[in-house]
């Protein structure tokens, strides 16, 4: 993160604004780190990637609360990107193309965004005059982008790192495993009332009973099964966390405006 943030503090004076990506279904967790701090030097524009994997009565509220400058959008479809193309060209200076920077965690779709924007395979550009060269930039119809790397923030809340391994930001094999993000993952969902949003898909019916349990009855749905029939509770782990992070079991959103979900410990409620 210090070698990161040391690189995007090189390039913030140069840039016109930055594009924060966040994920629809967590914006709070999903916030990248360092855009606080370089909000204070430049405009930052926030898109919440992955519409379609959330709620949309939620997303509205989200956006309602982020304010002016907030766009949710699916990046798979492109769907939603032309008002943010107009808001960007808009900003343009007449004498030179705009730049920017798209900021945000691994796996919030920053990727996605660049490509959306300038075709990222087919615009690379070199240095830019005047400006760090140990970037990438690319060009296109206007925009100069910098993909900036993804960045985790370590000093994070526990329970940040929990929701971000469930959604895919963070690998669950690095904080602990599959099966205790997946138990934690459980937990959330039935504590939040989501456990039948989801997994209706997999005709799961919510019951009294520990997360292990819950996690057993998933690995026999989905067939996680060893020799004599036990189940492969870190497999089913895996698939698990794997269809919700890759939007297979449905729309959700997992936290609110004003909604704490942390405890004063850092842990998920």
């Amino acid at each position: 993160m210090a070698r990161g943030g040391r690189k995007l503090a090189e390039l913030v004076d140069k840039l016109d604004l930055i594009v924060e990506v966040r994920d629809a279904r967590a914006p709070f967790s999903t916030s990248a780190p360092l855009v606080s701090s370089f909000s204070k030097l430049r405009p930052v524009l926030r898109v919440l990637s992955k519409r379609d994997l959330a709620s949309p009565e939620r997303t509205k509220a989200w956006l309602d609360e982020l304010g002016p400058g907030s766009w949710a959008v699916d990046l798979r479809k492109k769907d939603g990107l032309a008002p943010l193309r107009r808001v960007l060209l808009e900003r343009k200076p007449a004498h030179r193309e705009l730049r920017l920077a798209v900021m945000g965690i691994p796996n919030v779709g920053k990727s996605m965004l660049l490509n959306a924007l300038v075709g990222k395979a087919q615009a690379h550009v070199g240095g830019i005059p005047g400006v760090t060269r140990s970037v990438s930039w690319y060009r296109n119809e206007g925009l100069l982008v910098v993909d900036s790397p993804g960045i985790l923030d370590p000093h994070a809340e526990p329970g940040v790192h929990q929701i971000l391994s469930w959604l895919g930001c963070a690998k669950a094999e690095v904080l602990g495993g599959f099966e205790p993000a997946a138990l934690s993952f459980i937990r959330f969902l039935r504590e939040r009332g989501l456990f039948a949003t989801v997994l209706k898909k997999w005709e799961l019916d919510e019951q009294e009973e520990p997360p292990e349990t819950t996690l057993e009855r998933v690995g026999r749905r989905l067939g996680c099964l060893m020799a004599g029939g036990a189940v492969n509770t870190e497999l089913a782990a895996r698939r698990l966390l794997d269809a919700f992070s890759s939007g297979k079991l449905g729309p959700v959103t997992l936290e609110m405006p004003g909604d704490p979900i942390y405890t004063e410990g850092g842990d998920v409620l």
